[in-house]
């Protein structure tokens, strides 16, 4: 992801590219675990996307608790808030582009649905995304 030239590594900047990136997102991560605990709960997770200006269901709350609690403890550890994140980022930022009337409403077909799970499949994976 860092590595800009592909050559297989990354050099001193690309390195210091890296290190912020992961900085950046563990201040963000640190900033809403209130507790200090270490990890994220279903209260400090809907503050950190309230926060971000999502405004979702508990159920829908609960469910990404579900996805993203890799250790099934009823926490989000700090790469699974990041991959969250990302995703959630992601896939508004496609949501976004066929809103055009900004209803928070889309109708697409079946196909254009498939594009966009695999464009934002492949935009996970080519390039980083920064915290809010």
């Amino acid at each position: 992801m860092f590595d800009r030239n592909n050559t297989g590594t990354i050099h001193f900047e690309e390195f210091k590219q890296l290190w912020k990136y992961v900085t950046d997102w563990l201040n963000c991560f640190r900033s809403f675990d209130r507790d200090n605990s270490g990890n994220i709960d279903f209260n400090e997770l809907k503050q950190a996307m309230t926060t971000f200006g999502y405004r979702l269901s508990d159920q829908f709350y609960g469910l990404i608790m579900q996805k993203f609690d890799a250790e099934k403890k009823g926490v989000i550890y700090f790469d699974s808030f990041v991959r969250l994140c990302v995703t959630l980022q992601t896939i508004t930022g496609s949501f976004r582009q066929r809103d055009t009337d900004l209803d928070g409403i889309i109708t697409i077909g079946y196909e254009d649905f498939l594009t966009i799970v695999f464009n934002v499949c492949m935009q996970m994976t080519e390039q980083p995304s920064h915290p809010k």
